[in-house]
């Protein structure tokens, strides 16, 4: 089959989930057209059954903001036709499913057909569910397509719960690639990062608010005044610099290295002993499944999609939004005996397991057909 996929192609977990999809469907024979604005992070090789089209977006001095959307449809019918692309998998409703329906519309003007499969991510649906504007288009947008795919139940339920939704939602789990987690490193230089006797804590996202990052540097301080440790942050957001500030003022500014974005996780997650995901909410947490396929326990609240992924009390522990105090404890109760860090080691591993990639990509190479037959029948 020749898929179509619309992502962005940044270091967010939709950016990540997308690309993951392409390659490993690349591997089970389809041949995978991602079309957005800059080449995904995560798309480091391109061969004969992995394309990139780039978006342009010319500049009109007449556009206060270019239009994105204008040129994205029009750059999907073009690859449409130019490269015999059978159906579009697009990554969140706004923009990319609302591009995908236009550019549907003026594909059938040529009596050509491709539908479209939409995965909810969670930003799409949580954080523009609050802003009523934008309302109409995302339902719309929703019910347009052809088929649609939530990256968690809680999703799904907060979808129906904020838009008037006509379709089905299919449930499809974030994955992770197992393979690519065994930590087959001869030596992950740990030693580079703490001393032997010292724990490695570790945090990782787009430092958004929603992230909770005043609570991981927290959580922390609390860690570090029982137990010999040292706090990794991973990623850049608007939060770095109050995060920066925040363990300044704590003092602990010897104890807390900040890396920036990094292509290094899996070495990074290597010598963890702990992973901080506060957030105040989560469609899914695939920052905490990566954690986990690592051996990484993990301490989170227990918002959206996470009850979902980490499970209290094996895996990790779950605490309301802001328990900042709930979460210390837990965080030490793990740490301080080593036979209990060894145990939720290993059953953050085994929980991680049910997330496999090759679980999971099936799922949607079932529903690729299904809606293809579907929608060729009605049309």
């Amino acid at each position: 089959m020749k898929i179509g996929i619309v992502c962005y192609p940044t270091f967010g977990g939709s950016g990540v989930v997308a690309t993951e999809l392409g390659l490993e469907l690349s591997k089970r024979g389809h041949e995978i057209h991602f079309i957005t604005y800059s080449q995904p992070v995560r798309l480091e090789l391109l061969s004969s059954n992995v394309h990139f089209h780039e978006v342009h977006v010319p500049e009109y001095p007449l556009f206060h903001y270019q239009p994105y959307e204008l040129a994205l449809s029009s750059k999907l019918v073009d690859m449409v036709q130019l490269c015999g692309i059978e159906l579009l998998h697009v990554h969140y409703a706004i923009p990319h499913a609302y591009a995908a329906y236009m550019a549907q519309q003026m594909l059938l003007e040529k009596g050509i057909l491709v539908p479209i499969v939409t995965t909810l991510h969670g930003t799409d649906i949580t954080l523009v569910g609050s802003h009523p504007f934008y309302k109409p288009a995302v339902t719309f947008s929703i019910n347009k397509s052809d088929a649609v795919t939530s990256v968690s139940e809680s999703l799904k339920k907060d979808t129906m719960r904020l838009f008037d939704i006509k379709k089905d939602i299919y449930v499809v789990p974030n994955f992770i690639d197992l393979d690519k987690h065994l930590n087959n490193f001869t030596d992950c230089q740990r030693a580079m990062m703490a001393r032997d006797d010292e724990f490695i804590i570790t945090h990782i996202s787009n430092m958004r608010e929603v992230k909770q990052i005043p609570d991981v540097i927290k959580i922390f301080y609390n860690i570090q005044k029982e137990l010999p440790a040292k706090l990794m942050m991973v990623g850049e957001g608007p939060e770095k610099e109050i995060a920066e500030n925040l363990v300044e003022e704590l003092g602990i500014s010897d104890k807390v290295i900040f890396f920036g974005n990094s292509n290094e996780i899996d070495r990074i997650l290597c010598f963890s002993d702990l992973f901080l995901l506060p957030s105040q909410t989560e469609s899914f947490g695939l920052a905490a499944l990566e954690a986990m396929a690592s051996g990484v326990p993990v301490i989170s609240t227990n918002t959206g999609g996470l009850p979902e992924v980490n499970i209290d009390g094996y895996s990790g522990y779950l605490s309301d939004v802001n328990a900042v105090a709930d979460m210390s404890a837990s965080a030490i109760k793990i740490l301080k005996d080593a036979d209990t860090l060894k145990t939720f080691k290993a059953n953050a591993k085994a929980q991680s397991k049910k997330f496999d990639i090759h679980n999971i990509v099936p799922q949607y190479e079932a529903i690729y057909e299904e809606t293809l037959d579907k929608f060729l029948v009605s049309n």
